[in-house]
């Protein structure tokens, strides 16, 4: 394993050029280019934010201490990061069936196809929770402390897509109907993850049915992480013990697992693509 990370290390060059090949490529010969990178999850917040907080009522808590009222800006501090997971997953899972030609051209880590489909998205990510942050700025939240930790998260959210989408390639390489299954379980994770609602309500109906729905819902390790840039951004606060203990140990859990699997299936890729 070792000769394989100074392998990675070595061929941090090809990263970055995959990375930025994924980058250039998403948008290209569109007339917006990478304003889509923004246009999306605006148009995204618009059409939930007329469904939950006109049609359905759906009241956003109230930042504490930050005081922040706001159905939008809550739901953005949760699809963002919900996004980019979805984003990074998909990608991660298709990386190395597109990579094909390349795969049977050259040797180099394969690790990188999955890396780089993860800091393309990353990249975006980015840019997008920057602009989150300053536009909680100016309505009222003091976001620039949190930024530090902010990043840390971030860092964490990104080891656990990027351990999914690594086990998940491997798996679509056997059974390419795999990252339609995904597909589709992610589109269900959307709504059995508290984004575009509070977790509140999960513990009310917690109350009449008993705990055991908040405890399928905290098995799940974007609820935390959701909650944590919740905490950071909307309330600016710290996140709680049990979140942060949960995003830290399921990131490096989860990437260190889908590492080990990827790493041991990769020298039979070229055979099986």
């Amino acid at each position: 394993m070792n000769g394989y990370i100074r392998e990675l290390w070595a061929s941090r060059e090809l990263l970055a050029n995959l990375t930025m090949r994924e980058i250039k490529g998403r948008y290209r010969r569109t007339i917006l280019g990478q304003l889509w990178s923004l246009i999306n999850p605006l148009a995204t917040m618009l059409v939930y934010t007329i469904v939950f907080s006109f049609l359905f009522r759906t009241a956003p808590p109230v930042g504490s201490p930050s005081g922040i009222e706001s159905y939008p800006l809550f739901l953005l501090c949760g699809l963002l990061p919900w996004t980019f997971f979805s984003t990074t997953v998909i990608s991660s899972i298709t990386s190395v069936v597109e990579g094909e030609s390349l795969i049977k051209k050259v040797y180099f880590p394969r690790l990188n196809l999955p890396l780089a489909a993860a800091g393309s998205a990353g990249f975006t990510w980015l840019i997008e929770m920057g602009l989150l942050a300053v536009v909680l700025l100016f309505f009222g939240a003091w976001t620039i402390p949190w930024l530090p930790l902010l990043l840390l998260f971030m860092l964490l959210q990104t080891m656990l897509a990027s351990g999914i989408g690594m086990m998940l390639a491997i798996l679509n390489v056997h059974f390419r109907d795999a990252q339609h299954f995904v597909a589709i379980a992610l589109q269900l994770g959307l709504y059995l993850t508290p984004i575009l609602y509070p977790i509140t309500l999960v513990q009310q109906l917690a109350a009449d049915r008993g705990h055991w729905v908040v405890d399928v819902f905290e098995l799940n390790p974007m609820e935390h992480f959701v909650a944590v840039f919740r905490s950071l951004l909307y309330d600016n606060r710290w996140p709680t013990a049990v979140d942060s203990l949960w995003c830290v140990g399921s990131a490096v859990v989860l990437f260190a697992v889908g590492s080990i699997v990827f790493v041991r299936n990769e020298r039979n890729l070229g055979r099986l693509l």
